[in-house]
């Protein structure tokens, strides 16, 4: 209890804040599925205890984490996509820090950033947005379509890099695909071991933690990759930790809320900052890359938006819709017709499926 009471003397809640029940113990053992070769984080500085974790591939992370070293404490944005890689995260932090981890922030519900939520236990406070709790708590991080598209497809996945094993001749190639395949097969073993494990504090608008001194504010500025995003914000550093509603690319649209999201967008960009560490790829200064993905999101409703009322299937819709004007911002947009996720999530707010 007395532990509790100083947890929440150093919140400020401004937004309505639940205090929920926490988990049990810590699985103190290497999860299963931990096993890999190298280390599996980069640690990429941004400033003075203030870490960019990106995978480096040696095991399937899924996701990027942030790391703020505080005063007495150390607090993490996300926890990946299993508890083996969360794991990892806390046993490769040791070379940065020996502060204990105290907070865990889940930007949204997705598997990919809070299936590592059940290595924290007592004395981890994991905090999200009301929405993250009720939609992790009610199974849908293991429903809708981006976990079967990922996490389903990973036994065929090792099938396939077996056969191409067997069929290759080339000593070198062999190696590598040897290896690709312990990694996946791993990732597989891990997502297996996941007890989907809700937050333990949540709120619905800000919340501000004051860790020696240094303020982090957490900020729910509208619905965006999903009903719940939150971001992180240093306002002294200058820096924002924005999961998925502002990547380094194309964010993933199939729980998303464009025309929300537009908006939302807009009060990102009002906040001062000059660092951003996204949910994936590389962390980036300035704000150019909000315009660029408003830019991207628009033209992709407004296409959505007029097959729809041609009465196009969402299946025909998807092989239609061409993004390929936005390459300059994403050179990875070289093919059309590659949105089915964002073109049946599209379809789905269109015809009041989604609220």
């Amino acid at each position: 209890m007395k532990n509790r009471l100083a947890v929440l003397a150093c919140l400020i809640l401004t937004g309505v804040a639940t205090v929920l029940v926490l988990p049990g113990a810590a699985q103190r053992a290497k999860p299963p599925g931990a096993e890999y070769t190298g280390t599996a984080f980069t640690f990429n500085k941004i400033q003075d205890g203030i870490y960019h974790a990106v995978g480096t591939s040696e095991m399937s992370v899924g996701c990027n984490a942030s790391v703020i070293v505080n005063q007495d404490d150390v607090l993490i944005v996300d926890s990946h996509a299993s508890p083996a890689a969360a794991w990892a995260l806390t046993e490769e932090l040791k070379a940065i820090t020996t502060k204990p981890v105290r907070f865990v922030v889940n930007t949204h519900f997705h598997w990919d950033h809070a299936h590592g939520n059940q290595i924290y236990g007592p004395g981890v406070e994991i905090i999200a947005h009301d929405f993250t709790r009720e939609m992790l708590a009610t199974g849908q991080s293991k429903a809708g379509r981006s976990y079967p598209m990922f996490i389903g497809g990973l036994p065929a996945t090792i099938e396939s890099i077996k056969t191409r094993i067997r069929d290759s001749a080339d000593e070198g190639e062999r190696a590598t695909l040897s290896k690709q395949q312990a990694v996946q097969q791993a990732y597989l073993t891990a997502t297996n071991a996941v007890e989907v494990t809700p937050p333990t504090l949540t709120f619905s608008k800000e919340m501000t933690l004051f860790r020696g001194g240094r303020e982090v504010r957490l900020l729910f500025l509208g619905r965006g990759h999903t009903g719940g995003d939150i971001v992180v914000y240093l306002p002294k550093e200058r820096v924002v930790v924005s999961g998925d509603l502002l990547t380094a690319g194309p964010s993933y649209l199939g729980d998303g809320y464009m025309t929300d999201w537009i908006e939302t967008l807009n009060k990102l960009k009002a906040l001062d900052f000059a660092w951003t560490l996204p949910g994936h790829g590389a962390a980036f200064q300035g704000k150019a890359k909000i315009d660029q993905f408003q830019s991207y999101l628009r033209d992709f409703w407004s296409q959505a938006e007029t097959l729809h009322a041609a009465g196009v299937k969402p299946e025909d819709a998807a092989k239609r819709i061409d993004m390929r004007s936005h390459a300059a911002d994403y050179p990875t947009l070289t093919t059309a017709g590659v949105l089915d996720h964002g073109v049946y999530r599209a379809y789905d707010l269109m015809d009041g499926k989604v609220r």
